[in-house]
């Protein structure tokens, strides 16, 4: 699944072109809605499991916003003749129950020129890989569950880990989409006091989707939202 330089080069142009959010051209996952929890019969309503890992909640926002992109591994573009672009696509590299033995998972943990993404793109950190691991491991799943709530917009425990999962892949220091980088909270801080970064996941008229084809669940923007109107804060 490693990409041509071309390719990468090509990637790097929409990254840099597009704000503030990556180039996808990306379904939503089967079977799940447009803010990752899925609908999938029975998971509605259904309390996350702190020891799950779920493939709508988690996995296929990772692989949207650093495999799925344009350029790369989407529907139009499918570098290598691999396409991400939903579970049933993305499970043609996977072994259910046997991470080590999945494409998928082996391309990821590579190192240097060789890892998924590509250099200059960030790696997936530990704990990214980590959540690959357990969730092939649980079976590979199509599963999803209600995680989010709106009474908690603290920036540690909401925002965060919220950035890090669905916009991070596109706006990290090795590849600034629209020159913006939100691995910090000083970074996330600037666009949102500036308005963009709630104008860009509420998908109002006149700035870029963020995430492109992949809108936030609306309690994941009203947790947003609440952390902005109590100042930001890196609480």
């Amino acid at each position: 699944m490693r990409k041509t330089s071309s390719i990468v080069f090509v990637s790097i142009l929409f990254l840099i072109w597009m704000f503030p959010s990556c180039t996808h051209d990306v379904p939503v996952p089967d079977n799940a809605n447009t803010g990752g929890i899925g609908e999938i019969p029975g998971t509605t309503g259904r309390v996350c499991s702190p020891d799950s890992v779920y493939f709508s909640n988690t996995i296929y926002p990772l692989i949207s916003s650093t495999c799925a992109m344009a350029g790369c591994h989407d529907s139009k573009t499918h570098a290598d003749g691999v396409d991400l672009t939903t579970y049933d696509k993305i499970m043609r590299y996977v072994s259910p129950g046997n991470a080590t033995g999945s494409k998928l998972y082996k391309e990821i943990v590579k190192t240097g020129s060789e890892r998924m993404p590509p250099p200059p793109m960030s790696p997936w950190t530990t704990d990214q890989i980590s959540q690959l691991k357990i969730w092939i491991t649980q079976g590979a799943k199509n599963n999803g569950c209600d995680r989010c709530d709106t009474t908690d917009f603290k920036y540690s425990t909401a925002i965060k880990p919220l950035i890090a999962t669905k916009c991070q892949g596109c706006h990290n220091p090795a590849s600034k989409g629209g020159n913006i980088d939100l691995s910090t909270h000083a970074g996330v801080k600037i666009v949102a006091e500036n308005g963009r970064l709630y104008g860009s996941v509420s998908w109002t008229a006149g700035y870029s989707k963020m995430p492109a084809n992949l809108k936030l669940a609306d309690c994941e923007i009203i947790q947003i939202k609440k952390w902005i109107a109590a100042g930001s804060l890196n609480n």
